[in-house]
């Protein structure tokens, strides 16, 4: 790889890392067990797979990007695994998070900037939709059945379904 093909690599490396910052500061305001590091790291991790496949390796790409999927999830898999106790699930939203910063991380290995930022922002909005007013006021209910071992952190806990 020429040095202008580096450039751009560590470019959309960068940008995937700021995508995946911002993702986990949102993790890390909530106190999750994973945050800006954690997220920025997976992203760039994603990135520069992503982004070494699809300009050096283009046949191979799919198989490449197939492949961070499958990492980020064990990685999900263990965060999920790690926070749950006593047979509560916890840590769903911030293991579908991860996936999502490295998703991002993808994107932008893959060249799509736009759809990463656009992406990031409407993560954040997930993130953030059950904190809005209009929101709690239109689903009061939403969270009856919840296991919440710490009042008003409904996010990452496993709805049960019960009344």
């Amino acid at each position: 790889m020429n040095a202008t093909g580096q450039l751009t690599l560590f470019g959309r490396v960068a940008l995937g890392a700021l995508f995946g910052y911002v993702i986990g500061f949102e993790r890390e305001r909530r106190g999750k067990s994973a945050g800006e590091r954690t997220f920025a790291l997976l992203a760039v991790g994603a990135a520069a797979v992503t982004g070494l496949g699809v300009l050096e390796f283009p046949q191979s790409a799919e198989k490449v990007i197939a492949g961070v999927i499958t990492g980020v999830g064990f990685l999900g898999a263990g965060v999920i695994f790690r926070e749950s106790r006593m047979g509560q699930v916890q840590g769903l939203t911030t293991a579908a998070s991860s996936w999502a910063a490295a998703a991002m991380g993808i994107l932008a290995g893959a060249g799509a900037y736009l759809t990463a930022a656009l992406g990031t922002i409407l993560v954040l909005f997930l993130l953030e939709l059950n904190r809005l007013p209009l929101y709690r006021r239109l689903a009061p209910n939403k969270h009856r059945g919840t296991v919440q071992p710490h009042p008003g952190d409904a996010d990452d806990q496993l709805d049960t379904g019960s009344s």
